[in-house]
């Protein structure tokens, strides 16, 4: 796997990486939980055939400045400003789980900065008959076997990287947890479900089968508030990080709705 290209772009004056690999079309990627500590088969995937760019949050790896972003509105506009940053205004922008939560926001507020939107197990909404689990939660187990049908695929995932520092590694990846905790503790309800009906843009709404961190029924719930074109995705034999069970499947899906989006 040949590494992206990098380079960082400052974010409320803190720097942030920004990946690219591949060539064509720009295709955001905004990850979900743990951020992006590598580059993966999905991404890959994406870049045989378009120009993948992966931005990294605040807080997460590749990022800092989590701290100063005191208020969802914050976070909110550091994204759009990180999409602006990254050369993504006005492409097709993937975001999963976490990163969803504020790249749907960013396309209810500003319409025009989006192309096309896939959204993968977002978190932003929450509902009592269905509610998200709580994945700060102390639970029985490591929280990967809540993430992904396969906890090898995951542990691979989160692995010290080749000439990574093996004191800075964890700290990175706790980082992320905190980062994320800022805007979504505890219920990862970012009041999300009174601004869905904003959102414009061609959307595809794209879940694991097995997610049980976001129920996929969510997916009929967000489908039902979004006035723009939506249309569901669910991949079999795939948790709450879908495009880590199941790279191909899911960015073979993701690239038949955006060969078929106006």
């Amino acid at each position: 796997m040949n590494a992206p290209a990098e380079a960082i772009v400052q974010i409320n004056s803190h720097p942030c990486r920004v990946w690219q690999k591949g060539t064509g079309e720009r295709l955001g990627y905004v990850p979900g939980y743990g951020g992006l500590p590598r580059w993966t088969p999905f991404l890959d995937e994406l870049a045989v055939t378009r120009r993948v760019i992966a931005p990294s949050l605040p807080g997460f790896p590749g990022g800092l400045g989590h701290t100063e972003l005191d208020s969802q509105f914050d976070w909110v506009v550091a994204t759009r400003d990180l999409l602006e940053a990254a050369d993504l205004l006005g492409a097709d922008i993937i975001a999963a789980g976490f990163g969803a939560a504020l790249v749907a926001d960013v396309a209810a507020l500003w319409p025009d900065s989006l192309r096309s939107l896939t959204l993968i197990a977002p978190f932003g909404v929450f509902f009592d008959d269905e509610p998200i689990a709580d994945i700060w939660a102390p639970r029985p187990g490591p929280v990967e076997n809540i993430l992904v049908t396969d906890p090898t695929r995951y542990r691979e995932f989160v692995k010290l990287a080749d000439g990574g520092d093996p004191v800075e590694w964890p700290i990175m990846m706790n980082r992320a947890n905190e980062a994320a905790a800022r805007y979504l503790w505890p219920l990862g309800n970012t009041g999300l479900i009174k601004r869905l009906h904003r959102i414009s843009v061609p959307t595809l709404l794209l879940w694991g089968a097995q997610d049980a961190v976001v129920p996929p029924s969510y997916a009929e719930r967000f489908a039902e508030r979004i006035q723009a074109p939506t249309s569901i995705s669910r991949i079999a034999d795939a948790g709450h990080l879908a495009e880590i069970d199941q790279p191909a499947q899911v960015a073979e899906r993701i690239l038949a709705f955006l060969r078929q989006a106006p």
